[in-house]
């Protein structure tokens, strides 16, 4: 069969014709060449069939087609070497001849040599007015289907929870709200129009064509086909664009992008969370700022570009890592189909993930599905854990984001266990999870330390005891697991804040047990809540002794000065503590003597110890003086 190939004309000039098949430096154009076009020489590199005008006729800027004898196998330029197009073909396929329909080319000399030869053309290539039906094998085999419709016909039979979610003003979603009401944040509320919100959005008016110029046209981009809910290869900002600007009719499959970031970007300028968001946000508040410039890798989850045509689908699914959600409706229009994360319904999620299951509708093995539309203007708030699927009706952008926070620790580890059981890969999870918990634990760790301390609500105090087992979990990978794991946990380990991971996690989770009004060094204990605060129950508890649990290694004082002042005698009426009285435990915490009735004379023997210590740090010196008063009160018969 021939073969035929393309170069720029340019390098035929310099060299007369250099084959494309040489990998040698040109070589000077024989004279037999010029001399003599038709002269025949097996192997040479110049064109045989070039003359000095025909050399002199190349235009060094177009791309010169070359072809090979199937005999001699020697190249010629084609338009050396082209002959009369064979007598067999019709007038309008002779004005039509060209290289491309070659099939077997024999240069002249060997035709002379073996009349016999016959140049032959390709067979034409069979059309058909017939539409074929592909079939997506690969889907085939996975038991996905290619109808987009099927979501849709799925929700036909389906009977829907009336929503009852909250609907609030902008300026009513602060922490305030979230520290004082048990119930905030515990399932999703809307926010019909953005003010009081503290957001900054783009105009309504706001375009993909416009987002594809300010991003950039050949930005890559992940786009989602609905009828199978993987991704399609292929896509950049301006191949979206010029998808999105199709009428529904024309488009031929139905797409979704739900994963386009944009911080850092000119669109990034345009778009600032809610408040809230922001004052929660763990990467907005925990992350060092000196880490999130170039070259410094951070959790980009907070400012999504969401774009869906009519009748996108995104099947089942809960935000990595648990993490909460704020959602605003640019333009366009969203329906939400919530299940809400009990222990019940997160397995039955779990079950369904990644199994055979997923082809059936998952509202089915819960107890109950929740439907929410959403119109232009909208912002909802999704918690941790919420599982749902979104339908699009028509053609919508919405930005959001995800966010980490301090209220929710407990439900955000159960999400990513869920990740790591079912096998979702690595990089559609929270991204530098495991990192971003260090910090978190780092800095609650120092200010619980500080010397003027901190108070912290109940559900806060109980999602830092979370956080602090997993960060102990972490330690204990790294005292006790394989060389791989130990190496992949010590990767997430921030070394620029954490020293000492060991007494950074265990410390934490003594600190945060005595912020809860206990002290107990026991690895097994465990914190429960009820409505007037956090409450242990104890195993162990030794008067007076500081706790002590493996590898805390506190760091080591310079100077320890203690003093206690002399003893002072005075007396004072209180009730006597009795024993069928257990309110007394609490009364004497805030005990006031002063106008004390029917109460006995009591002998308070008080003195005052002083401890002072020193030592020096990176930034100087830290000196810390702490008071103490003991008193012995001894009531008088």
């Amino acid at each position: 069969m021939a073969r035929a190939r393309r170069r720029p004309a340019r390098n035929a000039a310099r060299t007369s014709g250099t084959s494309p098949l040489s990998s040698r430096e040109p070589t000077p154009e024989p004279e037999v060449a010029a001399a003599a076009p038709n002269t025949h020489t097996t192997g040479a590199e110049a064109c045989p069939g070039c003359t000095t005008e025909s050399s002199a006729s190349f235009n060094q800027f177009e791309k010169e087609s070359w072809i090979r004898c199937d005999v001699c196998k020697t190249w010629y330029h084609w338009r050396c070497a082209s002959t009369e197009p064979p007598s067999f073909l019709s007038e309008d396929d002779k004005k039509d001849y060209n290289i491309d329909k070659i099939d077997k080319w024999y240069c002249k000399p060997c035709l002379d040599k073996d009349p016999s030869r016959v140049i032959t053309l390709k067979a034409p290539t069979r059309k058909s007015d017939r539409k074929r039906n592909y079939q997506d094998y690969a889907n085939l085999n996975l038991g996905l289907t290619s109808d987009p419709t099927r979501w849709m016909r799925m929700l036909e039979n389906k009977t829907f929870k009336p929503d009852k979610f909250k609907r609030m003003h902008g300026s009513e979603v602060t922490v305030e709200w979230l520290e004082e009401d048990e119930d905030a944040m515990m399932e999703p509320f809307v926010v019909e129009k953005p003010d009081g919100l503290g957001m900054k959005m783009p105009p309504s008016d706001f375009s993909v064509e416009l987002l594809a110029e300010m991003v950039g046209e050949e930005t890559p981009l992940e786009v989602i086909d609905v009828a199978t809910q993987s991704a399609s290869p292929g896509w950049n900002l301006g191949k979206w664009a010029d998808y999105i600007e199709l009428e529904p009719e024309a488009r031929e499959k139905i797409y979704n992008v739900i994963s386009l970031e944009v911080t850092g970007t000119k669109v990034g300028d345009l778009v600032l969370p809610p408040k809230l968001v922001r004052d929660l946000d763990w990467v907005e508040n925990f992350w060092p700022g000196t880490r999130k410039g170039k070259g410094h890798p951070y959790p980009k989850v907070q400012l999504y570009c969401l774009m869906g045509v009519a009748s996108a689908w995104t099947d089942w699914h809960i935000d990595f890592a648990g993490s909460s959600v704020y959602y605003h409706i640019l333009r366009g229009s969203k329906v939400f189909y919530f299940i809400k994360p009990t222990p019940a319904n997160l397995a039955a999620y779990e079950r369904w993930s990644g199994t055979e299951l997923q082809n059936s509708w998952l509202g089915d093995l819960v107890d109950e599905v929740i439907k929410v539309t959403l119109t232009e203007g909208n912002t909802m708030i999704i918690p941790s854990g919420w599982i749902h699927a979104v339908y699009t009706p028509l053609d919508t952008i919405v930005f959001g984001g995800n966010f980490l926070h301090s209220f929710a620790m407990p439900m955000q580890l159960k999400i990513r266990k869920i990740e790591i059981a079912t096998q979702v890969p690595k990089k559609f999870r929270f991204p530098l999870f495991s990192k971003l918990c260090w910090y978190v634990g780092d800095k609650y760790l120092r200010d619980l330390k500080g010397p003027a301390g901190v108070l912290y609500p109940a559900r806060v105090l109980t999602s830092l005891l979370a956080l602090a087992d997993f960060l102990v979990s972490e330690v204990r990978i790294l005292e006790r697991g394989s060389d791989q794991a130990k190496k992949e946990v010590k990767e997430q380990i921030p070394a620029d804040r954490v020293k000492d991971p060991a007494a950074v996690a265990r410390e934490l989770r003594w600190r945060v047990r005595v912020a809860a009004g206990n002290a107990s060094d026991d690895e097994g204990a465990t914190v429960k809540t009820n409505g007037a605060g956090v409450k242990r129950k104890r195993t162990a508890e030794v008067e007076d002794e500081r706790p002590r649990f493996k590898n805390f290694k506190p760091r080591r004082w310079d100077n320890v000065v203690e003093k206690s002042d002399e003893e002072e005698t005075r007396v004072v009426k209180a009730h006597k503590p009795v024993e069928d009285d257990e309110a007394w435990k609490e009364r004497w915490v805030e005990w006031t003597t002063n106008g004390v009735d029917d109460a006995a004379d009591v002998q308070v023997k008080s003195r005052t110890e002083t401890i002072v210590r020193i030592r020096r740090t990176g930034e100087g010196l830290e000196r810390q003086r702490v008071e103490r008063v003991v008193e012995s009160w001894e009531w008088v018969d």
